[in-house]
């Protein structure tokens, strides 16, 4: 049962998706600090506000007349949507150009042009001789 797994365990597919899953959670941090600190002080700047920090308030905190915190607050963090939403988009469009590379990379000389038939070689000798 053991040399089972170590053969499982070591089949390439396996590895590969392994080597793709950590990269792609490097990557994913990447894009995130890209887009929290480049993408959303650019929109901010445009839009006069940090998209993170967009949010709409649903339930207002309950506070006793002691000062003591009840409920907390209940908010609908639109900002943070909208930032994973372009940080998906994001990731998503550099995995389309790495696949559409890797695709190019692979694509295969086009097949050469099959023989003609004994048929069509013979047609091409009467053609030739008529030429004559």
């Amino acid at each position: 049962m053991l040399g089972e797994f170590k053969e499982f365990a070591m089949k390439g597919n396996l590895v590969d998706i392994a080597v793709a899953f950590v990269m792609g959670g490097a990557f994913g941090k990447v894009v995130t600090s890209f887009t929290e600190g480049i993408v959303a002080p650019l929109i901010g700047l445009i839009g006069g506000a940090d998209l993170s920090g967009n949010m709409l308030l649903l339930k207002a905190a309950v506070v006793d007349s002691a000062g003591k915190v009840l409920a907390e607050a209940v908010y609908l963090k639109w900002g943070d949507f909208v930032t994973a939403i372009i940080n998906f988009i994001i990731v998503a469009f550099v995995m389309f150009l790495i696949i559409k590379a890797i695709n190019k990379l692979k694509k295969e000389a086009p097949p050469a042009p099959a023989e003609p038939s004994t048929t069509d070689q013979l047609l091409t000798e009467i053609r030739d001789a008529l030429k004559k």
